[in-house]
């Protein structure tokens, strides 16, 4: 009986640091089997004949295509396309965004006056947009910037605005009989109560902003992500649809997973 106890102790004991590595990296490892097991399954689908890889592609194909195509020069071409459109339309976004969101947040007059025109434009299909602004900005890279703009800017404005709005009023009555100027009104409690409303508005602008790049390119282009997937679809070459759509999404969780971290980076300067 002993032996076997203490087997059994050492066993536990040898367990006892997976177990602790599995406790801490649980987020990661069930993302990751969740992810291969999909692949998984589409893979056998294929496989065993219940899906057509003629017409959902697969895995294995995906993968031949992929390292083909980024191989290639014509994705250097495209990657740098879409970047420059979605770095140019997204950064004028979250500029112009924030500085609007604080103003219609803290000025009620500048908050009367943009409010109908910001609710109706962010109510309005935009997609639709996208002919009128190849009509007025050409083919180039401008008129993307701008349909990439109108389509990430609303959000940042609008949970900017509410991110201002949510403030604590006694502390800032309780600042303003310190005679705490406007700017220190901002910079240390406007601002970093702001701070998760204003990253969740970024975080939705970013997701309709690479939507932005796609369609766009997709209404009238010469190269780009988007470009490449409607040419690809127009000639029924699906693992380089998939190829393409992959790029984007994971393009898309990186920076998303990026401003995870700024925000629980900015959460604890809040706290300090």
């Amino acid at each position: 009986m002993s032996m076997v106890a203490s087997r059994s102790k050492r066993l536990s004991s040898d367990t006892r640091p997976l177990a602790r590595l599995y406790a801490r990296h649980e987020s990661a490892v069930l993302k990751i089997l969740g992810i291969a097991s999909a692949i998984g399954v589409w893979q056998l689908a294929v496989a065993i004949g219940l899906v057509s890889p003629m017409v959902v592609s697969s895995p294995s194909r995906i993968l031949v295509a992929g390292a083909s195509y980024l191989a290639s020069q014509q994705f250097v071409i495209d990657a740098r396309t879409s970047g420059l459109e979605f770095v140019g339309g997204f950064g004028l976004a979250v500029i112009i965004g924030v500085a609007l969101g604080f103003a219609t947040g803290w000025l009620r007059r500048v908050e009367h006056f943009l409010d109908p025109l910001i609710n109706f434009l962010y109510a309005a299909p935009r997609v639709a947009l996208a002919p009128l602004l190849i009509i007025w900005f050409g083919i180039g890279i401008e008129s993307k910037v701008a349909f990439i703009f109108l389509m990430s800017v609303f959000p940042i404005i609008i949970n900017t605005a509410m991110g201002v709005h949510s403030v604590d009023g006694d502390l800032l009555d309780l600042a303003r009989s310190l005679n705490a100027s406007t700017w220190q009104l901002m910079r240390t409690i406007v601002f970093p109560s702001a701070v998760p409303f204003i990253v969740t508005g970024i975080r939705i602008g970013l997701g309709v902003g690479l939507i932005g790049v796609v369609v766009g390119e997709f209404v009238a282009s010469t190269s780009g992500i988007g470009f490449t997937i409607s040419q690809a679809a127009s000639s029924y070459d699906v693992d380089l649809v998939f190829v393409g759509i992959i790029i984007i999404g994971t393009a898309g969780a990186m920076l998303t997973e990026a401003l995870r971290r700024l925000e629980r980076r900015m959460a604890k300067w809040k706290l300090h």
